[in-house]
């Protein structure tokens, strides 16, 4: 199968990929919008006409970024939606008040590194929000997706998915001492298998499904690491170049979650993971701390048994 490679790259920002395209009829639903990459996200689509809806933790919060939105772009098409992907009530909430074609859906929101945590069903928070809140939310709004023209939905994963496959005997640390590091990684290939498996089951349905890691982005997401280590690794590295090497600005890190949500050469090609606006290569290990993805985020029996566990555990759950 031919890597996917597009005119963008590693410096290209959300606002590049979607110029010259025209969204106006269609409706985005980006989680997490209120800051960092997907408010970058929401903001570029909107910018291109698309209404947009932020689903957010924190609606006052949401409320703030939907105003800048409109205001720089002047398209006042952007609404807020409270969703707690914690919490499966708050995801159930939202699937049952949305009553319209969903044209794309951008699973952005997530946590990292986060202490140990554990949702009311017993579930590792990590797993719990970047994973099986999003899958509940997914799943609960393929109607939507399935009754508008080239619907895509995007898996926002990362290159620490490297840290660790999906364990499939143990997915909430039950017997095994938490590691943060693991559990991010261990969400993070969820995403992925989600993708994988999302598309060989929709794709019929007109549903495109892909994954991606945006690259190194400084964003809220890093609130759980010392700050001392912080400042001196924003210290240290530089901005990006082509290659995807360094820190990139939220508009440049927001650019493949767009690419997948809008470029017009992706429809109907979907189960794929992509980084710097391009397909990624599938590698033995993530090179650089950034680039590839491994092979075991890719595997469709892993992708298939994931799916199988992810439905039995968001439909029992009270």
């Amino acid at each position: 199968m031919t890597r996917i490679t597009t005119p963008f790259d590693a410096t290209s920002t959300a606002a590049d990929v979607v110029a010259g395209l025209d969204l106006s009829g269609r409706h985005a639903l980006v989680t997490g919008g209120a800051a960092g990459i997907g408010l970058e996200t929401a903001r570029a689509l909107a910018g291109a006409g698309s209404a947009v809806t932020l689903a957010v933790r924190d609606t006052g919060a949401g409320r703030t970024a939907a105003r800048y939105i409109a205001e720089s772009t002047g398209n006042d098409r952007v609404q807020v939606r409270e969703l707690d992907l914690a919490d499966l009530r708050s995801v159930r909430a939202l699937v049952a008040r949305w009553d319209e074609p969903l044209h794309v859906l951008v699973n952005n929101a997530g946590i990292m590194a986060s202490p140990e945590a554990y949702t009311a069903q017993g579930w590792e928070l990590q797993l719990a929000t970047n994973h099986l809140g999003h899958f509940a939310l997914a799943l609960g709004l393929h109607d939507a997706l399935a009754a508008a023209d080239d619907a895509r939905v995007v898996a926002v994963s990362s290159s620490g998915h490297g840290n660790a496959p999906v364990d499939f005997d143990d997915l909430f640390f039950d017997r095994r001492p938490y590691d943060a590091g693991i559990a991010y990684g261990q969400s993070k290939t969820a995403n992925v298998l989600f993708a994988v498996e999302a598309h060989r089951r929709w794709a019929g349905d007109g549903i495109t499904t892909n994954a991606l890691m945006p690259g190194g982005v400084w964003t809220g997401l890093q609130q759980h690491w010392d700050a001392a280590t912080l400042e001196a690794t924003k210290a240290q590295v530089p901005a990006t170049d082509a290659s995807g090497m360094g820190v990139k600005t939220p508009e440049q890190g927001a650019a493949t979650s767009v690419l997948l949500a809008t470029w017009p050469g992706l429809r109907g090609m979907g189960g794929r993971y992509f980084e710097d606006c391009h397909e990624a290569e599938v590698v033995d290990q993530v090179r650089d701390g950034l680039h590839g993805v491994c092979g075991y985020a890719l595997d469709p029996e892993a992708a298939e048994r994931l799916w199988a566990v992810s439905t039995s555990l968001v439909t029992d759950a009270d």
